[in-house]
């Protein structure tokens, strides 16, 4: 067994989690406190990549990040190589994937929390971060990680985009999924067996995990 796509869907997913996290909560904050013209535009293109169909999403994102893009051209001129068809390609995606889900599970934790709590804090002269960091976050912690773990599950997942603009490189940009997807179209069983058996077991511990943490909400 060549265990390398599942390692690689690990460390695509853990840094698609963490970018996730922080755009996610920026986002989500952003939506909570903020009023302004285009706000709603904006939640709805954050909810965007959970309609669209992966390869429509993985179309968009190689116009965007492609070599012939100015995010491409840039990062092509900067680093010597294309942006597409490698390993941060397949983390840009799984993380477009993954960021709509801490924005809305975000969002719905920061508006249930006492508002008192922000507004007293506001008064004693912490500044809006301050507020944040110290009394907001604490507050929706489980939720917020609890979206977090679902975030990992879905960018462990990702097989459309990623295959898109990362590409089928075995030993490089293959990942769980496109590896199962492989097997089977080769017909070695074996493979596909055990590679869908650890990722089913992977990600029903971590959907266990995310339950635990929402029954434990205070």
């Amino acid at each position: 067994m060549n265990w390398h796509p599942l390692w690689l869907s690990l460390e695509v997913a853990v840094v698609a989690t963490g970018v996730s996290l922080i755009l996610g909560l920026f986002l989500a904050w952003l939506l909570v406190n903020r009023d302004f013209r285009g706000r709603e535009l904006l939640d709805a293109l954050t909810t965007l990549p959970l309609a669209l169909p992966p390869t429509v999403l993985g179309y968009y994102l190689l116009i965007t990040i492609g070599r012939n893009s100015w995010p491409g051209r840039l990062f092509e001129s900067v680093t010597g190589g294309p942006l597409v068809f490698t390993v941060k390609a397949a983390v840009i995606a799984a993380t477009i994937h993954a960021i709509p889900l801490v924005v809305k599970s975000s969002r719905a934790a920061l508006e249930t929390i006492d508002r008192a709590c922000e507004r007293a804090g506001r008064s004693l002269g912490a500044t809006e971060w301050r507020v944040f960091f110290r009394i907001s976050l604490p507050m929706a912690r489980r939720p917020i990680a609890a979206a977090a773990v679902l975030a990992f599950a879905r960018a462990l997942g990702d097989f459309g985009a990623t295959l898109m603009v990362a590409g089928d490189i075995p030993g490089r940009t293959q990942t769980a999924a496109i590896a199962i997807y492989d097997a089977v179209e080769s017909g070695d069983s074996t493979t596909a067996k055990w590679m869908v058996l650890a990722i089913s077991v992977l990600v029903a511990s971590i959907v266990f995990a995310a339950n635990r943490l929402e029954h434990r909400r205070v």
